[in-house]
């Protein structure tokens, strides 16, 4: 095995976000761009010399190419061992188990998540610790400064290896194991949940219907819904990974996973609906003619997760994003347990859920997970759900009216204004910015603002700070807006508006969420001169 070092570098834009760095694939595809940035990780977690790794993605186009390079390159750098799912395949959430079970120092996720894939699509890598949880900021900014220095990478001119047979093969010194990517899982999810109550609930004519998009969860629903549960054949739907989902969008949403939402609102609508996205990490939570807000999904697996197995001896806290609704808060208060609020992207929740200070944790981009992993988990979320409709013996539909007259309802949508030219979008934050000091006792669209600020996060467990991580304005009647520019497109910018109003349980939670947010929408609108700046005031996408 001969090792070059090929000089390349450094690559303008290599910043990873709160989900690693994406890109379009055609980037990704420049001679040396990839590289580089593995190198720069590599460099910045003080090289791969006898460190073990885990690797593997979502299928999507370009996967199995940049993962034979980074073999060659780990190989390259001194690496003793990695771990890679067969065919190149691996979830998320299952990445963060491996790491977690084999004790690795880490693992590469190459995904974009619930970005479309393809050529002409997007593509994505992410770097996670040894607690299976994505690189943390000081991390990250290690790697940023390394991708702006550097001048080379190191790799091997080994021939590939076959990703597609389960055993022990070798680059060099270097070990590869190429692993059954369910099997570990699957394993993982019956010691949380009572699968025995589940089967039955299938054996009792309970239908479902679940949607994988074409994207990595598919073998891992079929192999656990179809086959260790028992659901009939046909349950999971679009289960086969493709390199483009399909064709279609792998996010789910009531948007992108229309089929499933049809069917769900049908006369004929099975007993229950669920999707994830295209690494499996997050999910859609639909009952019979009843769509379940992820803010309200967080909510309800607190209110009743001890109804699993796994979580039988109750919660230790609940932690939620930010621009998340402030649902699981009042089940906490109830609960009498602690609450946190974080900055947007899973690497915050890290430290709590190490720290024991909570046990399960969300963000209102579908994204629900606990301390079993250290990233939010689709399917998992799904089980629980499952578990709970076993035990309670309730449609959705019940579950959350009875949730509502237990704890009120916070009606919530998020409104994403997708591609808005970067000057447009950074001059209207920047223009609510400069006004946070003087919206309070403002009353746009006939709303008193009774707080605005800039969201600063300080972490309970080592202390550190991180701020400007979105605008917050707060409502008489405990209403609420939240403004922040997403950092997971890849083209222009993606403003994300977030609309919350409270109902107590002492009132009915009937209105149709766009009737009960219109007066805080509104406001947003007056407050923001939307129109002006970036030309519209509808939205690309509400969820």
């Amino acid at each position: 095995m001969n090792i070059q070092t090929v000089s390349k570098g450094p690559f303008e834009g290599q910043k990873p976000g709160t989900s690693g760095l994406r890109k379009k694939t055609r980037v990704f595809m420049e001679p040396g761009y990839l590289e580089c940035f593995v190198q720069a990780t590599f460099n910045a977690i003080g090289g791969a010399q006898g460190k073990a790794f885990v690797m593997g993605g979502d299928g999507r186009f370009f996967n199995r190419d940049a993962i034979q390079t980074m073999l060659k390159m780990a190989a390259a750098n001194g690496a003793a061992k990695v771990i890679v799912g067969q065919g190149g395949l691996v979830s998320t959430p299952a990445v963060s188990h491996l790491i977690r079970k084999r004790g690795t120092h880490g693992g590469f996720v190459l995904s974009a998540s619930h970005n479309p894939g393809g050529i002409d699509a997007d593509f994505g890598i992410k770097y996670n610790v040894s607690n299976g949880g994505p690189a943390p900021e000081n991390i990250t900014n290690l790697m940023f400064e390394q991708t702006q220095s550097i001048t080379g990478y190191r790799i091997t001119d080994a021939p590939d290896i076959d990703l597609g047979t389960v055993g022990m093969c070798a680059i060099g010194d270097m070990q590869v194991e190429i692993v059954d990517p369910v099997s570990d899982y699957r394993d993982l999810m019956e010691g949380l949940f009572d699968f025995a109550k589940i089967r039955a609930l299938f054996d009792s004519g309970f239908r479902m219907r679940f949607d994988a998009m074409h994207a990595v969860t598919g073998p891992y629903a079929k192999a656990i819904l179809e086959g260790t549960l028992g659901a009939p054949e046909g349950t999971v739907i679009n289960a086969a990974p493709s390199e483009d989902f399909g064709g279609g969008h792998p996010d789910p949403n009531p948007v992108w996973a229309k089929t499933l939402m049809d069917e769900m609102m049908s006369d004929s609508a099975p007993d229950f609906g669920a999707a994830s996205d295209g690494d499996g990490d997050r999910n859609m939570i639909v009952g019979r003619g009843a769509y379940v807000t992820p803010s309200d999904s967080l909510a309800v697996l607190a209110a009743n997760a001890h109804l699993a197995p796994g979580y039988k001896a109750g919660l230790a806290g609940v932690a939620r994003s930010m621009p998340t609704s402030a649902a699981s808060d009042k089940v906490a208060e109830k609960l009498g347990i602690a609450s946190f609020e974080t900055p947007t992207g899973w690497k915050f929740f890290g430290n709590l859920l190490d720290a024991g200070k909570v046990t399960l944790c969300g963000e209102e981009s579908a994204g629900t997970g606990s301390d079993h992993v250290r990233e939010k988990d689709g399917l998992w979320a799904v089980l629980l759900w499952l578990n709970i409709l076993a035990e309670r013996g309730q449609s959705v539909s019940e579950i959350m009216a009875d949730h509502w007259a237990t704890y009120g309802r916070n009606y919530y949508s998020r409104h994403d204004y997708e591609a808005v030219p970067a000057e447009a979008a950074n001059a209207l934050m920047q223009g609510v910015r400069d006004r946070l000091g003087s919206l309070v006792g403002a009353t746009p669209a006939g709303l008193e603002v009774t707080a605005a600020d800039e969201f600063s996060y300080h972490d309970p467990v080592d202390g550190s700070v991180s701020h400007n991580q979105g605008l917050r304005i707060s409502f008489a009647g405990e209403g609420r807006a939240v403004l922040r520019l997403s950092g997971t497109g890849t083209e222009g910018a993606t403003l994300r508006v977030y609309l919350e109003q409270y109902a107590p349980s002492s009132q009915a939670h009937d209105l149709s969420p766009e009737m009960a947010l219109a007066p805080v929408r509104d406001a947003v609108i007056e407050i923001t001169d939307m129109q002006s700046l970036i030309g519209r005031i509808e939205p690309d996408v509400k969820t």
